[in-house]
């Protein structure tokens, strides 16, 4: 009986109705003579087909339509963005406070590469208000040293050209003196060396130690401002020659030096401005 195939005959009533039929005493077995193998052996392709289609490995299985899944985890193509979107910028300033007080750490004591520390991530976030932070301490302790200057021999009015000029020498030497270096390196064939947004935020952070030099050079005593300012100009161009060194060595030895000469005769020039017109 195993090997053979069965046909079940049923009899019912002209309504079709099984309700009053007794299955066990009606249902009658006739052999059909098909092997039972003959009828699995006729449904193999079919089988064979579906076997083929849910096979993970097989490059002819169809994908499961994801696209009306709001919970797919399959990766999306990433979104353009272009210069003049907000978004284009977004991505320069998605970095915590605790990365930035980071990296401000690593400016003001090195112990590693800072591109390292960039880790291919630089941000404009952090030289952005490390800047404006510069600016208004820079107003405020040229007040006061302008203040106590003054002696009070008449009424002393604030000079709100120190903050104008505090905004347009930092503003100005960490937006564009970047820009200038990363395009030489264009020029000499060593762009692919540091990016521009690099290149902004190597010198945004190296900004970090004007901070505690104009908390300083606010005193009375000459002698101290000038020794608080060499102290931030030696760590600021240490830090700047010593990141800038392997990024400028893409070109040729000659090239490579004049680069490193410009970084620092222009840092003095900022060291000096800072200086004169907040501090003298």
């Amino acid at each position: 009986m195993a090997n053979r195939g069965y046909d079940v005959v049923v009899d019912v009533d002209s309504e079709g109705d099984l309700g009053h039929t007794d299955l066990q005493e009606d249902l009658e077995f006739h052999s059909s003579g098909i092997p039972f193998s003959a009828c699995f052996t006729k449904f193999q392709p079919l089988t064979n087909l579906l076997l083929d289609f849910t096979d993970p490995t097989n490059p002819r299985k169809i994908p499961p339509d994801t696209s009306s899944n709001p919970f797919s985890t399959a990766p999306s193509a990433p979104s353009k963005r272009f210069l003049w979107t907000l978004s284009f910028y977004a991505q320069y300033f998605d970095v915590d406070t605790s990365e930035v007080l980071r990296r401000c750490t690593s400016a003001l004591y090195p112990r590693s590469p800072f591109l390292d520390v960039l880790d291919g991530n630089p941000d404009l976030y952090g030289p952005f208000w490390i800047a404006t932070t510069v600016v208004f301490i820079l107003f405020l302790t040229g007040t006061i040293s302008a203040y106590l200057a003054h002696n009070l021999k008449k009424h002393f009015i604030y000079d709100f050209q120190l903050l104008s000029g505090a905004a347009g020498l930092v503003y100005g030497y960490t937006g564009f003196i970047p820009v200038a270096l990363w395009g030489l390196l264009r020029w000499f064939g060593a762009g692919d060396s540091a990016s521009l947004i690099e290149c902004w935020s190597l010198y945004g952070y190296a900004n970090v130690i004007w901070i505690p030099v104009a908390l300083i050079s606010w005193s009375p005593i000459s002698v101290l401002n000038w020794v608080s300012v060499s102290v931030g100009f030696a760590m600021s161009v240490g830090f700047l020659v010593r990141n800038l060194w392997p990024v400028v060595n893409a070109t040729d030895a000659k090239t490579s030096r004049l680069l490193v000469v410009g970084v620092v005769v222009l840092h003095a020039a900022l060291a000096l401005a800072i200086k004169i017109l907040f501090f003298a």
